[in-house]
C-alpha cells in the first residue's frame, strides 16, 4: 500500500470514529407532550377529560374539556426533569401534578372544592385521507 493510501484509509477510519462519537455524545431529545391527550379523574370530582396542547421547550399551552363541571377551559404548565410535569385550568381553579412517561401520566389534582388522582394517555389520532 502506497503512502498516500494509508494516509487516506487512516483518514477515513478517523472520520467514521469521530462521527460515532459525536452521535453518542449528543443528548437524547426530550420527547413532546404536544397532542391530543384523553383521561379520567376521581376525588372531590370524578370524571373524564381531553385536552390538547402546544409545547415550546419546557412550557404547555392548550385547552381542555372536562365532563365535570362540564365546560371548555384554557390550561398552561410545564415539564421537569424526571418528567415531572404540572399544569392549571383557568377557570376552574384546579391544579395538576403528577408524572409524564411516553405517552402516559398520571398524578394528584387540587381544586378549592377538594383533590383527587387523575392519569390519561396520549391519542394517535389518525389523518383523514
Amino acid at each position: 500500500m502506497n503512502k498516500r493510501a494509508l494516509v487516506l484509509s487512516v483518514t477515513g477510519f478517523l472520520a467514521v470514529c469521530c462521527t460515532a462519537a459525536a452521535i453518542a455524545a449528543t443528548p437524547p431529545t426530550r420527547s413532546t407532550l404536544a397532542g391530543t391527550w384523553a383521561g379520567s379523574y376521581s376525588g372531590a370530582f370524578a370524571g373524564t377529560f381531553r385536552f390538547t396542547w402546544t409545547q415550546t421547550g419546557a412550557r404547555l399551552k392548550g385547552t381542555i374539556h372536562l365532563s365535570n363541571p362540564v365546560g371548555n377551559y384554557g390550561i398552561s404548565g410545564a415539564v421537569g426533569r424526571k418528567g415531572a410535569i404540572q399544569f392549571g385550568v383557568v377557570g376552574a381553579g384546579a391544579t395538576y401534578k403528577g408524572t409524564v412517561s411516553g405517552s402516559s401520566m398520571s398524578g394528584t389534582y387540587k381544586s378549592p372544592q377538594g383533590g383527587g388522582s387523575w392519569s390519561a394517555h396520549k391519542l394517535v389520532l389518525r389523518k383523514k385521507p
